[in-house]
């Protein structure tokens, strides 16, 4: 089995557009929640978002290429390009070859979806447009990147909620480990602010209007965010060889299935995915000292993932650090996991640990250190990232410095 490692990193997203601002950002404690900017904002009763600012498609596209990428397209491949620029690599003969594109997504072309149902049936149009089907499916983000990059390898997308991206992730990190690829470039996206997608998830009451202030005791629910996380997934052997820059080592995973409720979270099932990450990757817990929660502000969730890491980590649990960084960029859905590996990479590269903002008041249920506030320095060896979500499907990752 060989070791696997993260040489690139890209992101777009509410607090910023590529990965130096957006650290920047997470060290500061910037909210990048604001209002939001969309058509018929006046009539959604949430009218907060997480909302990409100052990115204008016509600048970074021709007329052909935006009829055919949706929004979260758009910032995969500018997510994509980063991470691969970064990396150093370049795409060709065997490597090309043998090199993939893994990523999650929960909707695909929300955008485009939401667009033309208006064309279709309030505007009483009779025809879409003919790239309507390959803009909005799902894998159409994954196909522009491997078109883009020259990856003939492995390529396809990922579905699972609000944990596409680790699982996104956690295939990559397989396929790299078993050596079917030598490289693969994986993480996610998500663009679902626009009217429709707003609208429903309102009709799920789990949204909040104000702000998302996960773990404290005056939380009143989540709040949606957009934009991508893309990283590039290397044998170690081959980036040293080649004198990359590792940011850090990826070591073990596991997924679950509550197999209980649609919508409800189950201690038990996110306790088993955080033990099997530790098991895969051979760890003890005492050796963790940051946890990237999935923490989305929702009494459910926050109450149920603390007494799930009580379970896992015993008396250790009181010595981590836990935080989630939703509450800065807002919940990505299917590209949640890869923004927040971008917080693991801080904690464990450059020794700090992103806060949890929007703390006001302690929960006897969520009596753990979430980093209230401010960034904190600290020295971190190893972290998980948690995401958990509807339908039961739990995906962690857990991250090693190099």
């Amino acid at each position: 089995m060989k070791r696997v490692v993260i040489t690139g990193a890209g992101t777009i997203n509410a607090l910023g557009h590529d990965v130096p601002t957006t650290l920047a950002a997470m060290r500061e404690g910037v909210c990048g929640i604001g209002p939001l900017a969309l058509r018929d904002v006046e009539r959604l009763s949430i009218q907060i978002g997480g909302q990409v600012r100052g990115f204008e498609a016509e600048g970074r596209y021709n007329r052909q290429q935006i009829s055919l990428y949706d929004r979260f397209t758009q910032f995969t491949l500018a997510a994509a390009s980063e991470a691969i620029a970064q990396s150093g690599l370049s795409f060709s003969g065997d490597l090309a070859a043998k090199s993939g594109v893994v990523l999650g997504t929960a909707g695909g072309g929300v955008s485009t979806w939401d667009d033309n149902y208006r064309s279709v049936y309030e505007d009483g149009k009779n025809r879409v447009h003919p790239f309507v089907v390959p803009k909005l499916m799902n894998n159409a983000a994954a196909s522009h990147v491997s078109m883009q990059h020259n990856l003939k390898g492995p390529s396809f997308t990922v579905s699972t909620a609000c944990a596409s991206s680790n699982h996104a992730m956690a295939q990559a990190f397989m396929m790299v480990r078993s050596g079917l690829a030598p490289v693969m470039i994986t993480g996610g996206s998500e663009s679902m602010l626009c009217f429709g997608g707003v609208k429903a998830w309102e009709g799920l009451r789990v949204m909040s209007r104000d702000a998302c202030r996960p773990f404290s005791a005056n939380r009143n629910g989540m709040v949606q965010g957009e934009g991508a996380g893309v990283f590039v997934f290397e044998d170690y052997e081959a980036a040293k060889k080649r004198g990359a820059d590792i940011l850090c080592e990826v070591v073990g995973f596991a997924m679950s299935s509550d197999a209980a409720d649609i919508v409800m979270p189950s201690k038990n099932g996110a306790a088993r995915a955080m033990a099997g990450a530790l098991s895969d990757a051979g760890l003890n817990r005492d050796e963790v000292g940051y946890i990237n929660a999935h923490g989305t502000g929702t009494a459910a969730n926050d109450k149920t993932e603390c007494a799930a890491v009580a379970d896992v980590f015993g008396p250790h649990a009181d010595k981590l650090m836990m935080s989630s960084t939703k509450s800065m960029h807002g919940h990505l859905i299917g590209g949640t996991g890869a923004v927040e590996l971008l917080a693991c990479i801080m904690a464990l590269r450059d020794g700090v640990i992103a806060p949890t903002i929007g703390y006001q008041e302690p929960d006897p249920e969520c009596a753990l250190d979430v980093v209230p506030n401010e960034a904190r320095d600290a020295k971190v060896t190893v972290a998980l990232s948690n995401a958990f979500a509807f339908g039961g499907m739990n995906a962690v990752l857990a991250l090693r410095k190099v």
